[in-house]
């Protein structure tokens, strides 16, 4: 037997399942204190800080 060809919808469907866990790992929630604490320069920090202040601005 010959290797098989994906249709186009499966092919579809493999490259949008292997996005969408990418996504789900990069999504996980960051708790406080752990290994993954995130960066204080990271640009989600930034925009935290700036929607913060403009809520106090309000």
């Amino acid at each position: 037997m010959g290797v098989t060809r994906l249709k186009r919808k499966d092919r579809r469907n493999k490259t949008f399942s292997r996005l969408e866990v990418q996504f789900l790992k990069l999504a996980t929630n960051i708790q406080p204190g752990s290994r993954s604490a995130e960066s204080k320069t990271s640009q989600l920090a930034k925009n935290n800080e700036v929607l913060a202040k403009l809520a106090a601005a309000n």
